[in-house]
């Protein structure tokens, strides 16, 4: 497998269904904290679901549209980035993240998400990147700031989550402001 490093002993790399394991019990170490917000956690609650889950990636990313990769930390699996959205036709995608407790504060989410930005606009002609937040995941929100994305508004009450429907900030950056933000 390859991994591209993120620094102080980080890696990003490909998830995939065969690291369906590892990846069950990382949620589970982050199960209520990676929840908070996103579902990503409730789509894994065993072996063979987060296998289909990983699945649904693999199949997704063969038809040239999502994808997802996990941050290791010293060979330990703590989060990761995906493209929920990925449009090649319209040059539009979405870049989204999560992490378990003992990853945050690091850096990580920024650089990674950074990988894919990169990758998507220079590697693949992306011309818009979303960023999709819930309003109170400051964390996520200061991401999107660090990665020169431009809150474009709110999005009310447009995602169900564990019984409660959520608001959804979206944010964005376009290629050029991109290469600009990255010095490229």
């Amino acid at each position: 497998m390859f991994a591209i490093s993120l620094g102080e002993g980080a890696q990003l790399g490909p998830l995939e269904p065969w690291q369906a394991e590892d990846y069950l019990a990382h949620i589970d170490r982050g199960r209520e904290f990676i929840g908070q917000y996103i579902g990503l956690a409730d789509a894994a609650g065993d072996l063979a679901s987060a296998r289909a889950f990983l699945q649904t990636y693999a199949d997704k990313q063969a038809a040239d549209g999502a994808r997802i990769f996990g941050i290791r930390l010293d060979g330990t699996l703590v989060g990761g980035v995906l493209f929920p959205q990925f449009d090649a036709a319209t040059g539009c995608c979405e870049v989204g993240c999560w992490l378990e407790p003992a990853a945050v504060g690091r850096g990580l989410v920024t650089r990674a998400a950074g990988v894919l930005i990169d990758w998507a606009v220079d590697g693949r002609g992306m011309h818009r990147v979303e960023w999709h937040v819930d309003p109170g995941n400051t964390a996520s929100i200061n991401v999107a700031k660090r990665l020169g994305m431009v809150c474009e508004g709110v999005l009310r009450q447009n995602h169900p989550h564990r019984g409660t429907r959520h608001d959804t900030e979206v944010w964005s950056v376009l290629a050029p402001e991109w290469k600009a933000h990255r010095g490229h």
